[in-house]
């Protein structure tokens, strides 16, 4: 009766994998799959057909930048998703959380603001949001 929206199928070009410390800004299209640490931003383009999967093991300290997240894993940092963000039952993020789709399991943890953003704004989200760098999180959700 009810379907639930699932990401679309993306081939997986760049792993990122255990054990591995990346440090510096990605920029990145297609599907991008970590399950070490990044040191920096991940940034794709809006409107790019970019997916970017973080294991349970996964950890991105900085800020996150693309159409389309599912997080399993830790984001100390913002996640601004132009489309959907899917956030597992083990997914942290110390952060604010920017999207137009939202999906929360059970378990998964938000320490920051969860801002919805329609599908026609153009502009971008974290500049019309008021985030501001060193904004820390003001409140706390738990699913």
């Amino acid at each position: 009766m009810f379907r639930k929206p699932k990401s679309k199928q993306r081939e997986i070009r760049t792993l990122i994998g255990p054990g591995t410390r990346v440090v510096g800004e990605i920029d990145f299209e297609g599907g991008l799959h970590l399950d070490g640490k990044v040191e920096g931003n991940i940034v794709a383009r809006a409107g790019a057909d970019a997916v970017l999967s973080v294991s349970p093991d996964g950890v991105v300290e900085g800020n996150v930048e693309v159409p389309e997240v599912v997080l399993s894993g830790t984001v100390n940092g913002d996640v601004v998703a132009s489309e959907r963000v899917e956030l597992g039952p083990t997914a942290r993020v110390v952060g604010n959380v920017v999207y137009q789709l939202i999906e929360m399991a059970i378990g998964a943890e938000v320490n920051g603001k969860l801002i919805h953003r329609a599908p026609e704004t153009s502009e971008a989200p974290a500049a019309d949001a008021g985030l501001v760098a060193g904004d820390g999180p003001v409140g706390s959700l738990k699913a």
